[in-house]
């Protein structure tokens, strides 16, 4: 059995670190649970999001049982810049070990009316990344990139750009051997700015009318710690050029509007698809499920090009598409697994 990667002692940096998934991801970081790092460095550009993060660590005195604080002073450091400058990731990427990079343009919505924008940030940010650590020759072990599952025959800008994001990531592993370059693609985490359970949270609060696109939309669910699972998986386990993706439970979003009514006589509103929606993600394509192996509790979609492969001979895990529009969960279920979205979500729910 191949020897799984640590983060003990490792120097990281965390591209977008200050988004949802980058501040869970950090605080996993520095509770040691897979290794302590020597140090992990927050890249972005949002000096405000980096101010209040970094109060919140300073402010934190004592360890709490999922966080290790002591020393986070010293450990955790702040750096502005952007992913769609060279020069900034460049400066950013001295003396590091491994990148989790999740700096990106993720509302659906934003990206088609300023679709450039997302190509700059998602496309040529990661770009930028591969360039940097190839024209510097900096010794970084391993690069996890961050993915959707709307990069799975995309149709909206945010998933085309993340879909080419995947493959430039991919494709790194040929122009540079010494480092491992891996992504990860899930669905919907419940808690994270933006997505939709929140935004019913508020609309039950506020007594309004309950705003859902269409009767049949489904998504595939899973929590912020779930999400970071699966980045760290791919960290500790994956191999050059892999895709990881997560086994995750789907369901109708009006069944999620209805789990967070409850018993309140609330009415829910069909609002119609928004620009560059799909009814149904899909996080593993009919195309991918001959290159697509089962690795515990994960998908792991073998690169594309062929001479990154260890093998040609492939046992394929899956017949057809992994889709959410498959095995729907029921409310009950749906209300467990909203609780185990932590924070404000699972007070929202044990409080109903």
């Amino acid at each position: 059995m191949e020897k799984l990667r640590s983060l003990e002692n490792k120097r990281v940096l965390v591209t977008g670190g200050t988004g949802s998934l980058g501040q869970t991801l950090v605080n996993r970081l520095l509770s040691g649970q897979d290794g302590l790092p020597a140090k992990v460095v927050v890249f972005s550009r949002d000096e405000a999001k980096q101010h209040y993060m970094r109060l919140e660590h300073l402010e934190r005195k004592t360890a709490t049982d999922d966080i290790i604080y002591q020393n986070s002073q010293d450990r955790l450091s702040f750096r502005i810049g952007d992913v769609r400058s060279i020069s900034s990731i460049s400066a950013a990427l001295t003396d590091i070990d491994v990148v989790f990079h999740a700096a990106a343009l993720k509302q659906v919505p934003s990206c088609e009316y300023f679709p450039y924008e997302a190509v700059q940030t998602n496309i040529q940010g990661a770009e930028n990344l591969v360039r940097a650590i190839q024209e510097r020759n900096f010794p970084v072990e391993a690069v996890i990139g961050i993915s959707t599952d709307k990069a799975c025959k995309p149709i909206n800008v945010m998933g085309m750009t993340k879909a080419i994001q995947e493959r430039i990531l991919i494709e790194a592993n040929r122009e540079i051997p010494g480092t491992c370059f891996m992504c990860v693609r899930y669905g919907n985490v419940i808690a994270s700015r933006g997505s939709i359970v929140p935004l019913f949270v508020q609309q039950v609060r506020e007594g309004r009318t309950l705003t859902v696109t269409l009767p049949e939309m489904t998504r595939f669910l899973l929590s912020l710690d779930r999400a970071v699972d699966t980045v760290i998986a791919a960290f500790r386990e994956g191999k050059r050029g892999e895709t990881y993706v997560p086994k995750v439970k789907a369901a109708k979003i009006v069944d999620v509007a209805k789990a967070l009514i409850g018993d309140r006589d609330l009415p829910i509103e069909f609002s119609g698809i928004r620009p560059g929606e799909k009814i149904h993600e899909i996080m593993v394509s009919e195309e991918e499920c001959f290159r697509t192996i089962e690795r515990g509790d994960y998908y792991v979609i073998l690169p594309v090009l062929p001479e990154l492969r260890e093998t040609a001979e492939v046992e394929p895990t899956l017949t057809s598409e992994y889709s959410s529009k498959n095995d729907n969960i029921d409310i009950p279920e749906l209300l467990e697994l909203l609780s185990s979205a932590g924070g404000e979500i699972e007070h929202f729910i044990s409080e109903n």
